[in-house]
Formats: C-alpha cells, sequence, structure tokens
C-alpha cells in the first residue's frame, strides 16, 4: 500500500470530495423519488400500485449489481469502473427526466440502478486505498456523511424541488454534479491494478436470482399480502432455491463470483450483522415519518422537509467528530453510545402523541442523528481492520448489501407492521364506542348523520394509526436492544491501526 503515502494531502482530500459526490448522487436518488410519485402518477396516467415500480426497479438492480462490485473492480480497475459509473448514471439521470411513458420510466430506472449500484462500495474501497491507516478513521467519516445524510436529505430536497421546480429536476439535478465529478476522477484518481479473474457465469446467475426475488418479494409483499399472492410465493419459492444453490455453489467453487469465507472474519461478519439491524431501525424511522407528520400531524411536504433536516445536520456532524472521539475512546465504545442514543430516540418518539410540537420532534430527531454518526464510522472502520488489503474491494460490496438489505427488510417489515397493526386498532376502538357513550351524547353527535359517521370514522382512522406508529418504534427499540451483544464481540481497534493480513483463502 506504498501508493498511500506518495500521494500528497491535497490530493487526497480532492480524491475524497470526487468520490464523496459519487456517494451522495447514488444515496439520494434512492430516496429523492419518494416524495415525487404523487406528481408521477398524474404524469404517467399511473395507479400507485404501477408508480411503485419506478422505486422498485431501480433498487432491485442496484441490489443485483452491488454484491459483485468486488468482482468488476479487480476485473475493471476502480478508476475505469467508477468513470463508466459515473458516466452511465449522468445519462440515465437525463433519460429518466425525459420519460414520457412509464414503462420508459422503469427501464431508465433498472439503467441507473445497475450503473449506480457500485458507487458506494466504490468510494469506500478508493478511500481506503487513498488514506494510510492513521487517516482512516477521518476517511470513513468523510464516506459516512453521505451514507447516512443522504436518506435524510432526500425527501427535504425532493419535496423542494419537486414543489418549486418540476418532479423532472429530480433526475436533471445529477448531470452538473456528475460533471464535475468526471472532471475529479479523470485529475486525481489513480488507476488500481487489473486483475484477470476467471467469470463465475453460473454464480453470477444464482445471484441476480436470488438477490432480485428477494427484493422483489420485500418490496411487494406488503402490497399483494404477501404469501396470499401466487407471484409473492413463487419469489420467494425462487429466491430460496437459487439463495441456497448460491452458497453451495460459492462454497464449492475453486474461484467464485464471492468470496463468502470473509464471513469467517468475526469482526467482518459481526459488523455486517449490525449495520443490517441498525439501517433496518434507524433509515425504517425515517421512512415513515414523513408520513406520520403529513398524513396524521397535517404538515405540509415542504415543512416536513424542514422539520426532518436537522436530523442530517446532527449526524454529519457527529462523524466529523468522530475522529477526534476515537483518539480518547476506545471505537467499540462509541458503536456501543451510538446505539444505545439510537435506543433512546426510537423510545422517546414511541411517546409522542399528535399534540407534539415540532420543536421536540426535531430535538429526538437530533439525537438519532448524532447516534447515527457515532455507530456508523467507527463501524466501518472496525469491519475492515482484520481484513487482508487485497480483500477490500469484495468486503466493501458484501457490506453495502447488508446496509440496503438490512433497509429494504426494514422498510418492508415496518409497512406490514402499520398496515396490519392499523386494523387491529380500529377494530378494537370500533368495539368500545357506543351510542350511550356519554362522550357522544355531550358532543351532539346524531349517530344518523353520514356526516357525523364520517368525522367519527376519520377520528378512529387516525388514532388507530397514531397507535401503530407508536408500537412501530418500539419493535425498533426492541429490535436495537436485542443486537447490543453483538457489539461485545467485536475485536477492539481503532483506524490507526494495521490491519492484520489475515489469510481468507
Amino acid at each position: 500500500m506504498q501508493t498511500q503515502v506518495e500521494l500528497s494531502e491535497s490530493r487526497r482530500w480532492l480524491i475524497a470530495i470526487s468520490v464523496m459526490i459519487a456517494t451522495i448522487l447514488e444515496i439520494l436518488d434512492s430516496t429523492i423519488v419518494n416524495i415525487a410519485l404523487p406528481h408521477m402518477m398524474g404524469s404517467f396516467g399511473a395507479t400507485f400500485d404501477q408508480i411503485t415500480w419506478v422505486l422498485t426497479s431501480y433498487i432491485v438492480a442496484a441490489a443485483v449489481v452491488m454484491p459483485i462490485s468486488g468482482f468488476l473492480i479487480n476485473r475493471l480497475g476502480s478508476k475505469k469502473l467508477l468513470l463508466i459509473n459515473i458516466v452511465g448514471f449522468m445519462i440515465t439521470s437525463m433519460l429518466c427526466g425525459l420519460a414520457t411513458s412509464l414503462v420508459q420510466m422503469v427501464f431508465f430506472r433498472v439503467l441507473q440502478g445497475i450503473f449506480g449500484a457500485s458507487l458506494v462500495p466504490l468510494s469506500q474501497f478508493i478511500l481506503r486505498n487513498t488514506f494510510p491507516p492513521e487517516q482512516l478513521t477521518k476517511a470513513m467519516a468523510i464516506w459516512g456523511v453521505g451514507i447516512m445524510t443522504g436518506p435524510v436529505l432526500g425527501p427535504t430536497l425532493g419535496g423542494l424541488i419537486t414543489e418549486s421546480l418540476n418532479w423532472r429536476w429530480i433526475f436533471y439535478i445529477n448531470i452538473p454534479f456528475c460533471f464535475i465529478d468526471i472532471f475529479l476522477c479523470l485529475k486525481v484518481i489513480t488507476e488500481t491494478p487489473i486483475q484477470k479473474i476467471k467469470t463465475d457465469l453460473i454464480g453470477i446467475i444464482l445471484l441476480v436470482l436470488s438477490v432480485g426475488c428477494l427484493q422483489i418479494f420485500l418490496d411487494r409483499g406488503n402490497t399483494v399480502n404477501w404469501f396470499e399472492s401466487h407471484s409473492t410465493q413463487w419469489f420467494f419459492g425462487v429466491f430460496c432455491f437459487s439463495f441456497v444453490g448460491f452458497i453451495i455453489h460459492c462454497l464449492t467453487h475453486s474461484a467464485p463470483i464471492i468470496n463468502l469465507k470473509l464471513f469467517l472474519n468475526r469482526n467482518f461478519s459481526a459488523c455486517c450483522f449490525l449495520i443490517a439491524v441498525f439501517v433496518a431501525g434507524a433509515i425504517g424511522i425515517i421512512s415513515i415519518q414523513p408520513l406520520f407528520l403529513e398524513n396524521l400531524i397535517n404538515y405540509p411536504p415542504d415543512f416536513t422537509g424542514l422539520v426532518m433536516a436537522p436530523r442530517g445536520i446532527a449526524s454529519a456532524c457527529a462523524m466529523a467528530c468522530v475522529p477526534i472521539l476515537s483518539k480518547h475512546f476506545d471505537q467499540k465504545r462509541l458503536i456501543l453510545f451510538g446505539m444505545l442514543l439510537n435506543i433512546t430516540s426510537s423510545f422517546l418518539f414511541s411517546k409522542l402523541d399528535l399534540s407534539v410540537n415540532y420543536q421536540l420532534f426535531i430535538y429526538i430527531g437530533m439525537l438519532q442523528g448524532v447516534g447515527m454518526g457515532l455507530f456508523f464510522v467507527p463501524l466501518t472502520t472496525i469491519a475492515f481492520n482484520s481484513l487482508p488489503y487485497k480483500d477490500y474491494a469484495e468486503a466493501s460490496g458484501i457490506f453495502s448489501f447488508c446496509r440496503n438489505l438490512g433497509m429494504s427488510i426494514g422498510i418492508s417489515l415496518i409497512a406490514t407492521l402499520i398496515a396490519r397493526n392499523t386494523q387491529i386498532n380500529w377494530n378494537s376502538l370500533v368495539s368500545h364506542i357506543s351510542i350511550f357513550d356519554p362522550a357522544l351524547q355531550y358532543n351532539h353527535v346524531n349517530t344518523m348523520s353520514k356526516l357525523a359517521l364520517t368525522k367519527l370514522s376519520h377520528q378512529v382512522t387516525t388514532q388507530a394509526t397514531t397507535i401503530s406508529f407508536l408500537n412501530v418504534y418500539r419493535a425498533i427499540v426492541i429490535g436495537l436492544t436485542v443486537s447490543l451483544p453483538l457489539i461485545f464481540l467485536l475485536k477492539s481497534g481503532n483506524g490507526s491501526e494495521k490491519s492484520n493480513e489475515i489469510e481468507l483463502h
């Protein structure tokens, strides 16, 4: 790794900026579209069920390509792959903005997901290849800012762009930043050695089938009531069959597409599981809060974005402080403290009601943001500390995939819990309503009036949904708490320590 010390300090930071831009663009694009879906429905004349394929197509395409990022880096070189992905991402962003039908949009989003999938693991690999060991924590803090603030700022920027311009501009806005990034990459990033690796075609086919079917199953399951639909039964069946085949193939093949023996490393496997669980809870909260604020408290979309934005700012500030804190505190302690802050913030969210002041909502969100920053950066550093340098490329792809998989599982489970729990709560609340209730008589509710019944039904539905949201927060508290013991299994270390060259092959 002599090339690290040969780079000047200014060039290292220019490289960090270039990969940071790529990371933020990819993460933002996977979340910023959510706000614009209602506007797209009108433009394409699509139903809600149809328009969700704009999200699903991107997620599935990215999930399929992300695990093989290590193979692509070794086969093409990190600089060439990064340039291909940025150029492809820019072109497909422009095509998404120009789409005139839903079919075109879904097709272009698939291509955008393919080109965007490797940007996150690529950026992580390039940073680790650029900075010396004593500066890795600082480098991971920079990378973490893009990873964790993207999902927070996505809805905010999406709302502002959609309201002030047009939904097509959420795609056009990528173009100038891609041009800047291409220029920076050409000027400052150095190429990594290219390895002649035999393509594991069977492994790729099994991986595409398993990951693709799993992502479609998770994304569409709640919409079609999971196993009550024949389509989800088939997707889940194909996933199980192809996943088992993929595991057997990778363990028996001499040069598999993904080296599963990386999971024999205790730090790496524990960190992959922790990031999946953490993201499922943290990003899960972020995904449902716009619905809570807009549909239940009746905040307008732009104000909802402003209420949620401080969380991202707090997260970025916490990440900036991690390199300093790592000099005084063991990184395992920072991870534990970050997890405890997220558990605390989730618990506080579970105690809110519809009369909550937006300032309190902001304060709790900032508490969560600080926890996200303190958790993510040291976890990412520890995950790679005991891996040999030659495995960084593959490990980056697997680690990013675990993060994305956790996010998909978390959002799917949360959507299901809210839908199912709302119905249960509604039935429970309705069973306690009687025409002889003094409260109803006091408010002069005429049980024969359709307007009065409609108003009463709306109030019951609102309360049932609110209880569901609070129950989800409690479920997140339980999930994060159960994962706490894994933190104590991690080997202590900090970014200044050199990686132990453990041979896993």
